[in-house]
């Protein structure tokens, strides 16, 4: 990895976090803070994209930066589990419980529907 790359994967992982932050926020306003559906909607998006990018449309480079960087800024695993927690906290097991697995199931779902994509595109 030369320099150049990395500071463009860093600078994008930036990016990322910034686009995640704005769509949370986003869904939270509309749905309302009760379920986290603004960090489930970005790991399911972040899993697509990531899947359609890892099927070679974008080239080494472009998995870096938009795959590594963007999206590794874009996606999160820590809100997830602070979610869930929170859920369980509330004495809301079973919509901690499919809070959790639906983004795992969900996202893994979504990542391969993006690979079928890319697939068909690249």
């Amino acid at each position: 990895m030369t320099p150049l790359l990395f500071a463009a994967a860093a600078a994008a992982g930036g990016v990322g976090a910034a686009l995640r932050y704005l769509v949370d926020m986003g869904v939270t306003r509309m749905l309302g803070a009760r379920v986290p559906w603004g960090i489930l909607l970005v790991n399911l998006t972040g899993a697509f994209t990531l899947g359609f990018v890892s099927a070679g449309i974008a080239g080494v480079t472009g998995v870096w930066v938009i795959g590594a960087g963007l999206l590794g800024g874009y996606t999160t695993f820590s809100s997830v589990s602070v979610g869930t927690v929170l859920l369980a906290e509330e004495r809301r097991a079973p919509a901690a419980v499919l809070y959790a697995v639906g983004t795992f199931v969900g996202s893994i779902l979504a990542a391969v529907a993006g690979l079928a994509v890319g697939s068909l595109v690249g």
